[in-house]
């Protein structure tokens, strides 16, 4: 977890408000999202990518590792399929799905015909497969399973700094707070993504700048 208000201070340090613009909560927390999001989904095409060449053997530093300890945090058990409904909170991407202690395989729409034609290959009770069919929707076969477990990626929860306004200030409110949902790391990319959007909305090229440099600077470190 990484906290908001740790963040948006420093953001508003890197942009100094008093020479540069202010980032009023308000814009900050739709700046924060936007930018969880992006580092979010960038992991599973840094881990596509990065899963056809060799990796590192430290045990801190193999970067295939690296990214799958931070989509960890976001891996849930006890999803449910229903008929062909697939049930669970805030899912973003599928993951194993079990039948009866069994791992139900996953083929694609087009095999399904000729692979329930073959005896040999025909789904059974005991060697099960599925066809995603939507976002939450699969069809089970055989038919005749009607229900089965499923874990899966979670999204993270839309961050949000909390105040309240005390003498026309925004004043920082921790009970009021949703802090990031990204691992620890992620910290000063999401500062530097932040202050570049910032720099973008308020049209100050010094800003967003500075932050699109920072954030290459550390992209280009993470991938060497």
């Amino acid at each position: 977890m990484v906290s908001i208000d740790t963040v948006y201070q420093k953001v508003l340090m890197f942009a100094n408000k008093e020479q540069r613009g202010y980032i009023t909560p308000q814009e900050f927390n739709m700046f924060a999202d936007h930018a969880q999001k992006e580092i979010f989904e960038q992991y599973f095409y840094d881990l596509n990518q990065f899963s056809r060449v060799p990796g590192n053997s430290g045990e801190y530093s193999d970067i295939i590792h690296n990214i799958n300890e931070k989509i960890a945090i976001f891996e849930r058990a006890g999803g449910t399929i229903a008929g062909t409904n697939i049930t669970a909170p805030d899912f973003y991407r599928l993951g194993t799905v079990i039948y009866n202690g069994n791992e139900v395989e996953e083929v694609q729409q087009n095999e399904i015909l000729y692979i329930n034609q073959s005896p040999l290959t025909k789904p059974g009770i005991t060697r099960p497969v599925y066809v995603r069919t939507g976002e939450l929707t699969v069809d089970l076969y055989p038919t005749s399973i009607t229900s089965a477990t499923c874990s899966y990626i979670a999204r993270p929860t839309k961050p949000s700094w909390g105040y309240v306004v005390v003498l026309g200030k925004a004043m920082y409110d921790p009970s009021n707070t949703t802090n990031f949902g990204l691992h620890p790391a992620e910290e000063g990319e999401l500062v530097y993504k932040i202050l570049k959007f910032a720099g973008i909305s308020m049209k100050r090229e010094d800003i967003a700048g500075v932050g699109q440099g920072l954030e290459q600077q550390q992209t280009q470190q993470e991938k060497k």
